[in-house]
């Protein structure tokens, strides 16, 4: 690699708006984010299916799937 063109790696911060922080490296430092794995619905489990047009009852009943 060449020198002097290539961002420090450094330890940085991450905070969620939850509350929730952790570190990791980063070229950029300190950041701060929205959402994250401990509040994000498809991580936490509560994510729901959502279902256009039937299509879940429509595999069901070509499976005959209770």
């Amino acid at each position: 690699m060449k020198k002097g063109i290539h961002p420090e790696y450094k330890l940085g911060t991450v905070s969620c708006a939850c509350g929730n922080t952790f570190q990791t490296h980063t070229a950029i430092g300190d950041m701060k984010v929205e959402i994250c794995s401990a509040c994000h619905p498809f991580f936490t489990g509560k994510q729901k299916l959502v279902d256009s047009a039937g299509r879940v009852e429509k595999f069901m009943r070509k499976y005959n799937r209770k």
